[in-house]
């Protein structure tokens, strides 16, 4: 483990403050906004029984995916991995190179290889994005294609679901 800190670049919930600092009471000491170019955005982890799932990245050589860049420290990112179950093999961290304001930083991010193409946000999960998204300035292209993204039906009482389906 190095003992200097160094960047993590969220994508998924983690962009939204009250999820990063609040829940996770990670107090990040520096915070950009970034472009990984070269990956897409997915939902394809499966969460739950239904049709639920969370982001994720894959290799997608025409497409980018913009996040926040936090600066954490050692005990940080150790705690961050013990919260997204790296240890559980959820998700796996990988160093990737994130243009920032015309510089390239080299950060870590989380990639699962548990997939399930089917897999949409929930509307409480794209919102969380949505949000952090918000906060943090990124563009607003890239935020009307998050709101765009098709959702699941969300089985847990009192979600918010899409207009029923015709099947």
């Amino acid at each position: 483990m190095e003992d200097r800190a160094w960047w993590y670049f969220a994508y998924g919930s983690n962009m939204q403050p009250a999820t990063f600092r609040g829940r996770r009471l990670i107090e990040p000491l520096e915070t950009r906004i970034g472009c990984l170019a070269g990956y897409g955005l997915r939902f394809d982890i499966p969460i739950g029984p239904g049709e639920r799932g969370v982001a994720n990245l894959a290799i997608d050589d025409g497409a980018s995916v913009w996040g926040v860049l936090y600066l954490l420290g050692p005990e940080q990112h150790a705690h961050l991995d013990r919260t997204e179950g790296v240890g559980n093999g959820l998700y796996n961290r990988v160093r990737v190179e994130v243009e920032s304001s015309g510089d390239l930083v080299v950060a870590e991010t989380y990639v699962s290889e548990l997939r399930d193409p089917a897999r949409r946000p929930s509307h409480r999960y794209r919102g969380l994005l949505i949000e952090g998204a918000r906060e943090h300035g990124l563009p607003e292209g890239y935020i009307q294609a998050l709101e765009a993204w098709p959702l699941a039906w969300d089985e847990r009482e009192g979600a918010i679901n899409p207009p029923a389906r015709s099947e």
